[in-house]
């Protein structure tokens, strides 16, 4: 197939390098029309959060037709790895302990839950991407005829998947 030489793509991908790599090589968009948009997980927790403001801002001053949530099945290890390495440090179970009585007892000053739920960012990361383009999709900021698409890739056999 051809690479669609004039659609701008937005691309909200986490920080894995081979991602991106995998991404430039097996898109249909030219490289010049591609923009690649990182963070640690491609995930947008509230609507008027960090990443969609640059999101929002991508869309109006690059002309972006299309945005593309993509992401891989190791982001999910990564944070349970991270859950376990901050629940054997003694000093962080006591500030965990702190901050999981203000999430439960103060509103609406912290999220509903407790400090894992909050670091994990929901049950699965498919949850948290699917809230993620659905946020997208209805931001009242965005126009309704932009394009929005998952993309999930396994990374053992580097396998493309299209969610719709």
């Amino acid at each position: 197939m051809s690479k669609d030489e004039k659609k701008k793509v937005l691309y909200v991908i986490g920080m894995d390098h081979k991602l991106e790599r995998f991404i430039k090589e097996e898109a249909k968009v030219n490289p010049e029309n591609m923009i690649i948009l990182q963070r640690y997980q491609p995930v947008i927790p509230h609507p008027f959060d960090e990443l969609m403001r640059d999101i929002i801002i991508a869309v109006f001053q690059e002309n972006v037709e299309e945005i593309v949530v993509a992401f891989t099945d190791d982001y999910q290890k990564d944070t349970e790895d991270m859950l376990i390495k901050i629940n054997k440090n003694k000093e962080l179970n006591e500030k965990i302990q702190t901050l999981d009585y203000l999430f439960k007892n103060t509103k609406p000053e912290f999220p509903k839950g407790t400090v894992s739920d909050w670091l994990q960012g929901g049950k699965t990361l498919m949850d948290s991407v699917k809230k993620t383009v659905h946020i997208i999709r209805h931001h009242p900021l965005l126009p309704s005829h932009l394009k929005v698409k998952v993309l999930f890739i396994e990374q053992q056999n580097e396998k493309l998947s299209k969610i719709v």
